[in-house]
């Protein structure tokens, strides 16, 4: 397992940080998108309006994604030898953990809205407002955006392994800052 140097008040220890699972990502945005489908598909036989986020959530996105990459990005410049000032280890792991609940925030929207796009789309002809179909449509994006993010902020925070064996490939992924 990958470690994060986060030093405890009285005792330095390490902590145990698991990458992200790109199977319980998939496996996130499938159950929510079936989810949403089936709950969107209930809203309509009911003669409820689908239940989608407003557009205005996409503002929300973009500063969850602005603001885990500003924050990745700190710890990239130290991690590549900008080092004027210290990493504190307890940000570094705070960043960490932010790329990784940023990515399975973003599996859940893309799983939910997408479930309600796709069930939609099928009313597409019938439906003179469209409205619900092109927020579905966006915060998919934005859950995709997110879970790039995600994935992008996490690699940032890794540290390459150190090289023992005199110029071999070392498979162990490094650590993380």
């Amino acid at each position: 397992l990958p470690t994060c140097p986060a030093s405890n008040s009285s005792r330095g220890s390490e902590l145990s940080v698991r990458s992200i699972r790109y199977r319980w990502l998939a496996v996130t945005t499938v159950v929510f998108g079936i989810a949403g489908w089936q709950v969107n598909a209930w809203a309509t036989r009911n003669g409820f309006p689908a239940p989608v986020l407003n557009f205005t959530a996409l503002l929300t996105v973009a500063f969850i994604v602005g603001f885990t990459l500003f924050l990745g990005l700190r710890v990239r410049r130290w991690r590549n030898g900008e080092r004027e000032k210290p990493l504190d280890p307890i940000a570094a792991a705070r960043t960490l953990v932010l790329a990784q609940a940023t990515a399975y925030a973003g599996a859940l929207l893309l799983g939910w809205h997408g479930g309600i796009f796709l069930d939609q789309l099928g009313l597409w002809e019938m439906r003179p407002n469209h409205a619900p179909t092109w927020a579905s449509l966006a915060l998919s994006v934005g859950g995709m955006i997110m879970i790039a993010t995600g994935l992008v902020v996490e690699r940032f925070c890794r540290i390459p392994p150190e090289d023992h064996n005199g110029g071999e490939e070392n498979n162990s992924g490094g650590e993380y800052a």
